[in-house]
């Protein structure tokens, strides 16, 4: 009997243990209509995540676009002024003597106080070394006041806006004389 109830106990513990294993096993195991769904929870969460970060990489180069077109805009508008500018100065250099001369000078000072205002300046100034970035020779000719290689004359001034040149100047570089020239 004793046999009996020994095995009979043996019994009892294993299938216990058989109950306690299967139901382990139930826990690790996730059924297969959930493990898919937690796929296809990651899959639409990273492609939320790149729909953001395309989101925001557009709205950054949006801006950047209209940034430069309002810059052309911009620029475009400043260069017809320049004509403007360039009308005044040759009238100026003709240095005659009537009344509107002076007049003519207000008017210049009010036009360079508007583009001061729009972070526009005049470059091209004479003795200044020649720099292909900002100035256009136009010509060359010996001068004895400049050394060689700078501005000996401005024909027309240039202009920049926010370290970018608007126009470069129109000038007449300087140039070493040559013996027997």
């Amino acid at each position: 009997m004793q046999s009996s109830r020994a095995s009979e106990s043996e019994h009892r513990e294993q299938a216990g243990a058989d109950v306690t294993e299967q139901a382990a096993g139930e826990q690790n195991e996730v059924p297969e209509g959930e493990r898919n769904l937690e796929t296809e929870l990651a899959a639409m969460e990273d492609r939320y995540k790149r729909a953001v970060a395309d989101l925001d990489n557009y709205r950054k180069r949006s801006l950047r676009e209209l940034e430069g077109r309002i810059a052309e805009a911009t620029d475009a508008q400043l260069l017809e002024w320049l004509q403007a500018v360039d009308s005044v100065d040759r009238a100026l250099a003709m240095q005659f003597e009537h009344p509107e001369f002076d007049g003519l000078i207000a008017v210049l000072d009010q036009m360079e106080a508007i583009l001061a205002r729009q972070g526009v300046q005049r470059i091209g100034a004479r003795g200044e070394p020649f720099d292909p970035e900002r100035h256009q020779a136009i010509g060359m000719r010996p001068d004895d006041g400049v050394p060689d290689g700078t501005v000996a004359k401005v024909v027309r001034s240039g202009y920049v806006r926010g370290g970018r040149v608007l126009r470069p100047a129109e000038v007449i570089v300087a140039r070493a004389q040559r013996d027997g020239a």
